[in-house]
């Protein structure tokens, strides 16, 4: 088993393999996309955002913790709102709307592309199947997002200008909580993974987190 430095370090060694990179979201951040790619790109995005809560929802069911299932409610509450039009998936339904798109749209799914789908619900399943441990470190990406996500909203305010201020409310909001939760998910995996078999399992679990976050933005480019 490796010490908690060395195993949070081969988690960290995963950041390169995060979706910052990819080919659509430096288009993204260059200003380089038209209002229909932007809003197939929220449309996508949808599906993610709204399937968050079932992932959280399955690694709840699969925890016998007490004390770690009071602490991940609380994304599902960040998610959904405490009541309708508040939380996380209502904000990226904003940003949807603020690209151009009909809410209804959006909700009924119609613009979601197959890998898209096909990549979520893969995610969703693996939160389903497998030990609640490797689920929870399946979402430290969130270690690499806090950067990325201040630069997305300074290039997008400056980039679409056509773009509401309501419309980054997702953006905004999200910043304000995302530290503490990479830092909270990593301590509960760093705590929990007690074997190095366990450690290895996790970095895996990032490893196809990260994949998941490709494949989105794979289909999504292609369709672009």
């Amino acid at each position: 088993m490796l010490a908690a430095e060395d195993f949070i370090a081969e988690l960290r060694a995963l950041a390169p393999r995060y979706w910052h990179d990819h080919p659509f979201h430096l288009r993204l951040h260059a200003g380089d996309l038209s209002r229909e790619e932007l809003q197939l790109w929220a449309a996508n995005r949808w599906y993610y955002q709204r399937s968050l809560p079932q992932k959280d929802a399955a690694i709840l069911a699969n925890c016998p913790l007490p004390q770690v299932r009071r602490y991940w409610m609380e994304r599902i509450v960040y998610h959904d709102g405490s009541r309708d039009g508040e939380g996380g998936a209502e904000n990226w339904l904003r940003m949807a709307e603020a690209v151009g798109l009909d809410r209804a749209e959006v909700l009924d799914e119609r613009h979601v592309l197959p890998g898209v789908r096909f990549a979520v619900d893969a995610y969703v399943n693996f939160a389903r199947t497998k030990p609640w441990v490797e689920s929870i470190a399946s979402g430290l990406t969130e270690m690499f997002s806090p950067g990325l996500m201040r630069r997305r909203l300074a290039d997008m305010r400056e980039n679409y200008p056509w773009i509401g201020e309501e419309g980054f409310a997702y953006f905004v909001s999200r910043l304000t909580v995302i530290a503490g939760e990479g830092k909270s998910t990593l301590d509960i995996v760093v705590e929990h993974a007690r074997t190095r078999e366990q450690q290895q399992a996790c970095v895996a679990a990032l490893a196809f987190k990260c994949d998941v976050l490709q494949a989105i933005l794979d289909a999504v480019d292609y369709h672009s």
